[in-house]
């Protein structure tokens, strides 16, 4: 069997996430008609696979955001698909989610904002010692420490990334999903991110979902990649054994070529 068949299995540590069979359709399109995929614990993922394939949704239906039509997802030994509302909140406390925009409120400071989810999810177990605690500590993860009192007008691009990745690490998750979190950026500010990816994954130990179609962070952040097409995973396997892909579908993808025979029209007619 290829290593890189979805079914093909690797030595690594236990299953946290499942997706099982998940079938998931918006109106006429499906996105989804089977997808299938185990992510293991303290690991970094990447899934790829071109713009509207449906990788954000699956971060989305991970957290419980959009349900599925079909199928089951699990985490850690738990069906969420069949969760209530108030058991979802209890998994989402374990989860934080880095959106692709960083999704920053104007009219809070850069420490305000940090603190939101500390203030929202924990109002009744840290004090405001704690949290302000948290909140340097975070800033001082991701490179920013001591700018608290800024407002995020005040900062640029690439700023923004990382206050709202520390706004994610100050809650201290378990699984970090990351939506495109290099997207928008020039090449000096998506390489202090994926090393910041990197770095944060090596000191804190989590489980982190990176969705991007950026070849360079996928190589630089990950242990295995994933690639989703046409409803599926077609492909998934540490990143060496990418490098050495023989899917022509994979190889055009890591490449960056339009699959051999496709025109000009047929690229802006599926842009």
């Amino acid at each position: 069997m290829d290593p890189l068949h979805p079914e093909a299995r690797t030595a690594m540590g236990a299953t946290l996430i499942r997706f099982e069979r998940v079938h998931k359709r918006f109106g006429p399109k499906s996105i989804y008609h089977d997808l299938n995929l185990e992510i293991r614990r303290g690991e970094t993922i990447t899934v790829m696979g071109p713009s509207g394939v449906g990788k954000s949704v699956m971060l989305k239906m991970l957290i419980g955001l959009i349900p599925v039509d079909q199928g089951r997802i699990f985490f850690d030994g738990e069906e969420i698909t069949t969760m209530s509302d108030a058991q979802l909140y209890a998994v989402r406390r374990r989860i934080a989610y880095l959106f692709q925009g960083a999704a920053l409120f104007d009219s809070l400071t850069v420490g305000e904002n940090v603190a939101y989810g500390l203030t929202e999810q924990f109002y009744d177990r840290l004090s405001v010692a704690e949290i302000e605690g948290r909140v340097a500590q975070a800033l001082a993860l991701v490179g920013l420490p001591g700018i608290e009192l800024m407002r995020p007008s005040d900062l640029s691009g690439g700023m923004k990334k990382r206050v709202g990745l520390a706004r994610t690490l100050a809650l201290q998750p378990e699984v970090l999903l990351y939506d495109e979190p290099t997207t928008g950026l020039d090449p000096i500010n998506t390489a202090r991110i994926n090393n910041l990816i990197f770095a944060i994954q090596k000191t804190l130990h989590l489980t982190s979902v990176v969705v991007t179609h950026d070849m360079g962070t996928a190589f630089s952040v990950s242990d295995r990649l994933a690639m989703i097409s046409k409803g599926r995973i077609l492909a998934v396997g540490p990143k060496d054994e990418f490098r050495e892909a023989k899917d022509p579908f994979v190889r055009d993808f890591i490449e960056g070529r339009a699959p051999e025979g496709e025109d000009v029209e047929t690229l802006l007619a599926n842009s």
